[in-house]
């Protein structure tokens, strides 16, 4: 098994009124947006290869989604960013997304430097449920459109956030969306996509930004499918777990 890199300072802090409202549907950031935002890259026979995002909650440790470890272990990489050291899955995931638990952690080798384009995401209180209709921003070099390709600029996307309540009806998504998750989106107008997995759902909680998701899954029938909005694992349900691991595995 080989690592895979962590590339940082891709982008920097997002004003709050510097937000287009239109990833699917979604804008080219602005320069110094998302200063917590990593892109997971692997290398090719000729370049590296955005997989997945992540975020960036400490100077050597990433947060992101499973799915990630399935990929990266498959291709090899060039000791040039920031090389993984561990990758730490939860205990309790398993393929099927919809069962909830899709987050990991990412041990960096070496310490992140912080300055305008690399910062610490914010992140929520345990157990903290996001309001419906909260203003949100879904961010990634995802697929610009179904059967797309993968953006070469990181862009975002306005995904107001939706309530449990709403996103696991039967019109909506149903069974398959569960109390650890977060829903944004639904009118068919703009989502995370395909490259976006792991990425953060940036949301506006007293006049910041704070990540209270890790893009997870979108529909099968589109990304930007009406009533079936991206979802999100939600970051203050597994406080505890990263905490846990990366305090356990700091002095790794």
């Amino acid at each position: 098994q080989v690592p895979c890199v962590a590339v940082l300072g891709q982008s920097g802090v997002a004003p709050l009124g510097d937000v287009q409202t239109r990833v699917v549907g979604g804008s080219v950031t602005s320069p110094n947006a998302w200063p917590w935002q990593v892109s997971l890259r692997v290398q090719s026979s000729t370049c590296y290869n955005h997989v997945c995002g992540g975020v960036l909650i400490k100077t050597n440790w990433v947060l992101t989604a499973h799915q990630l470890q399935n990929i990266c272990f498959k291709f090899r990489t060039i000791n040039l960013f920031v090389l993984f050291s561990a990758i730490y899955i939860h205990p309790s995931w398993n393929s099927d997304l919809t069962a909830g638990n899709d987050v990991a952690l990412i041990r960096l080798t070496s310490n992140a430097i912080l300055n305008s384009y690399v910062q610490l995401a914010t992140l929520p209180p345990a157990g903290q449920i996001l309001s419906g209709n909260t203003a949100c921003y879904v961010t990634g070099w995802g697929f610009t459109q179904n059967g797309g390709f993968l953006s070469a600029q990181l862009r975002q996307a306005s995904l107001p956030s939706v309530d449990y309540a709403t996103c696991s009806s039967s019109t909506w998504w149903g069974a398959a969306v569960k109390t650890t998750m977060i829903c944004a989106g639904g009118a068919g107008t703009a989502a995370g996509c395909n490259g976006d997995s792991g990425g953060p759902l940036n949301c506006v909680v007293g006049g910041r930004y704070v990540v209270h998701g890790l893009t997870s899954f979108v529909s099968t029938a589109g990304c930007n499918t009406i009533r079936k909005p991206t979802v999100f694992t939600r970051v203050s349900a597994y406080l505890s777990w990263v905490q846990g691991v990366s305090r356990y595995n700091s002095e790794l």
